[in-house]
């Protein structure tokens, strides 16, 4: 895999990147010296405890009470990181290192409201003020606070705030149906709802009230809702419901931070519901302080004068992730609205994909972080990016959501700034962070994942079990980060999580992708491979789709795929349904399907097409095999799909195999 080389670092003399400081740091406090990045990775991946401990003195992560060892029992599950130690994430968040009380550390831009700016005061005051707010309401340590809102400054003031008690956050975006949010918010039983009565996507207002009316009958544990008017500012609460006003009121209580245990829960995020309800993840304080620290300044090169945009939704991970950015210093650049569409006060609104482009140009974004598919739609609609003004002040781009094509990084190059770092990254709720990804010491190569991340030991696994080098292969982590999840929400003996990682390589994580890795150590990621969907960038769980598509009376069985794009676009999505007897699929019942689909869960989960069968193929314990049938849809036979003789009806795989060759023979 010898690609095109796209960008090549500056010679170590010139070398003023934060990695670069840290192993000089390296040297200095710990008389080690590393020739090259290779060298570095191993040495972080053997010596876990001497790399992990380098990472907190080095960002001199601040503790309560010292931690009494770095790690206890390198075996997974179950190492414990730091024991002993006790610290708060959201105090290091507005550390702010580096900026001075008055500099901007949010900007904040939506097409429903007027930009927001906070300044690092700004910030520390609304979040003590929110943190009263919360302890008026009752909120103490353990207690979960949810948030059903974009991704707007209240949305990060609640987080911090939340965390500086030590009670713990979720939070979905509010495109989320009511079905979503509920099957999520029903597993940890939060007592505290904040949520916006709506928001513009574009200049598409759209009303949430009937939905949070739903959330809030149905969610028993609730004691308090507050309401943010977002899309109507002067509306009156719903009754019973405080205003963000009353939580946000002044006060005299101080800011203060609640010392907590290196793995105290900090927030909770969700798989996206493969095989049953979402898997509620439970992420901790101290795990995620450091994998962050170490990812946006060593990985993604960031510190103070940095402007961090990445355009997420609060149901991705990669929200998690930006609102990280004032730990290492660097200010954060928000977007809530429609980046494909441009909408002004005063103009209609048109298609559009330079509406984010203009924002990190208006806004001196430093690092602008996106998935793979707006990349690729936005060389497919012909866009020139580098010919705004103020866009050259990037000098990253960060991918991710889904591979991305050699011709997607040779359009980075040639239409956004042929000087920038394309960080091409992966890596997954389950750990929210990448653990493959770019690095300012190395190249960057077309088509390719430039490393494996400091501290990540990424392998790839043939099928008998064994490391390979340059072959396809099951992408396995053998040793333990510290942001792996500190367990799943009411699974006391740890068997969910336990059966969720580690059930097909005991003691190794698996993770559910195809990944090469290469002799140079750069990464190939090629798809999934398990059932889990990809739509523009987005895991979407099967389970999901079956508990709305199998709620209407007319189907009696279903079954999803996603096909994913060679060209690394948003690939397709197919629903196959079986319906009871004397239904057949008319356009009536497609329509209802889809809107059933688009108001339960969200747009992401409509379908491009939807096809009737006679069977959903199933093993002998019932479970339905999404994986085989993509293998079939994408030319595998039956024979090598599946092992027939566990299937409670093995023919249903031949109907699925005539329509993959009809539906191949339509589009030749």
């Amino acid at each position: 895999m010898d690609g095109e080389v796209l960008w090549t670092p500056p010679p170590a003399d010139d070398d003023r990147s934060r990695i670069g400081d840290y192993l000089r740091w390296l040297s200095r406090h710990r008389g080690l010296d590393f020739d090259d990045y290779a060298a570095l990775w191993r040495w972080s991946v053997t010596d876990l405890a001497g790399f992990w401990r380098s990472i907190w003195d080095y960002f001199e992560v601040k503790a309560y009470t010292e931690p009494t060892a770095t790690l206890v029992d390198t075996s997974m599950p179950g190492t414990r990181w730091f024991p002993g130690a006790t610290l708060n994430y959201a105090e290091h968040v507005l550390r702010m290192p580096g900026l001075a009380d008055d500099e901007p550390v949010v900007i904040a831009y939506s097409q429903t409201r007027a930009p927001v700016t906070l300044t690092a005061a700004e910030l520390r005051e609304q979040v003590r003020r929110v943190r009263a707010g919360l302890v008026r309401l009752g909120v103490g340590p353990g207690d979960r606070v949810a948030a059903y809102a974009p991704n707007i400054p209240e949305t990060f003031v609640l987080m911090l705030a939340t965390a500086s008690l030590g009670a713990i956050f979720s939070s979905c975006a509010p495109e989320f149906g009511t079905r979503s949010v509920l099957d999520r918010w029903r597993q940890i039983a939060p007592t505290v709802l904040v949520a916006v009565d709506g928001y513009r996507y574009g200049d598409r207002p759209v009303d949430r009230r009937a939905e949070l009316a739903t959330i809030r009958a149905e969610l028993p544990s609730l004691v308090h809702t507050v309401v943010l008017p977002y899309l109507e500012p002067d509306a009156a609460p719903p009754d019973g419901a405080l205003t963000w006003a009353d939580l946000a009121a002044e006060t005299d209580e101080p800011l203060t931070f609640a010392a907590v245990p290196f793995d105290h829960p900090l927030y909770v995020l969700y798989s996206s519901g493969t095989t049953g309800l979402p898997k509620p993840i439970v992420h901790g304080h101290g795990g995620i302080l450091l994998e962050h620290l170490k990812m946006l300044a060593l990985h993604h090169d960031l510190g103070p004068a940095d402007r961090f945009l990445w355009f997420t939704t609060t149901g991705w991970m990669m929200w998690n992730f930006l609102v990280s950015g004032p730990a290492v210093g660097a200010a954060i650049v928000l977007f809530d609205g429609n980046p494909a569409v441009r909408a002004e006060p005063g103009r209609p609104a048109e298609p559009d994909l330079g509406t984010l482009w203009r924002l990190a140009a208006e806004t001196g974004t430093t690092y602008f972080g996106t998935s793979a598919p707006f990349l690729l739609a936005c060389r497919k609609a012909g866009l020139r990016p580098a010919e705004l003004t103020g866009l050259s002040a990037v000098r990253g781009v960060g991918s991710t959501g889904a591979p991305l094509p050699a011709e997607g990084f040779r359009w980075v190059y040639d239409s956004v700034g042929a000087d920038l770092r394309l960080d091409s990254i992966s890596g997954g709720t389950d750990v929210c962070t990448g653990f493959v990804g770019g690095v300012p010491l190395l190249p960057v190569v077309a088509g390719e994942i430039t490393c494996r991340c400091l501290g990540a030991r990424v392998e790839a696994r043939s099928a008998d079990g064994d490391p390979v080098i340059g072959q396809l292969g099951e992408l396995v982590i053998t040793a333990p980060m510290p942001s792996m999840p500190v367990g799943f929400w009411n699974d006391p003996d740890g068997s969910r999580y336990r059966e969720a990682y580690f059930d097909v390589y005991p003691g190794v994580w698996r993770h559910g992708d195809w990944i090469t890795v290469t002799e140079r150590g750069s990464c190939v990621i090629t798809g999934r491979s398990d059932a889990t969907l990809n739509r523009g960038g987005v895991r979407l769980g099967t389970a999901e789709f079956y508990s709305v598509v199998e709620g209407l009376p007319e189907v009696t069985d279903s079954l999803v795929v996603h096909l994913e794009d060679d060209e690394g676009g948003a690939g397709e999505l197919l629903l196959f349904v079986v319906l009871a007897e004397g239904v057949t699929l008319d356009t009536a019942l497609t329509g209802r399907i889809t809107r059933e689909l688009r108001t339960g869960l969200s747009p992401r989960h409509v379908p491009d097409e939807i096809h009737q069968v006679g069977a959903v193929p199933r093993t002998l314990s019932a479970k339905k095999l999404e994986v085989p049938v993509k293998k079939i849809l994408t030319g595998a036979a039956v024979d090598s799909a599946a092992a027939t003789g566990a299937l409670v009806n093995p023919e249903s795989l031949v109907a699925f195999e005539r329509f993959a060759r009809q539906r191949a023979a339509d589009r030749s």
